[in-house]
């Protein structure tokens, strides 16, 4: 196993990587919308929180040698269904014609009050 850290995504904040490789696939960390230097947006809009959560994820995935299509699925935990087609349209514009598999999974809350948490699991070199 190779574990993966880069800090150009939010740091982790407890006892977990960002993301491990292993066997040619790259596991990484549910992302909750904190930016890089550690500041917490739990203010900040839905479309907001959804840009910061999935600029972390991305930054990991170049960090550890991959590109979004390397993106084989993704889980997306929402607070509140009515958010699905904010996330739909800003995924859609960060992976434009890659299509992984993928999971939006409505749920009541998320740690410290946030909107959105993203995990994915990926192709790794």
């Amino acid at each position: 196993m190779k574990i993966h850290y880069t800090p150009t995504a939010s740091a982790p904040a407890g006892h977990y990587s960002q993301a491990v490789s292993h066997l040619g696939s790259l596991y990484i960390s549910g992302q909750l919308p904190v930016s890089p230097d550690g500041q917490h947006n739990t203010q900040a809009p839905f479309a907001r929180q959804a840009q910061v959560a999935l600029e972390n994820l991305l930054a990991i995935l170049r960090a550890a040698g991959g590109v979004p299509e390397d993106l084989v699925k993704v889980t997306v935990y929402v607070v509140g269904v009515k958010h699905w087609p904010a996330f739909d349209a800003l995924y859609a514009a960060a992976l434009g014609d890659h299509r992984p598999a993928r999971a939006v999974v409505p749920v009541p809350e998320l740690h410290h009050g946030y909107l959105i948490e993203i995990e994915a699991v990926a192709r790794s070199a």
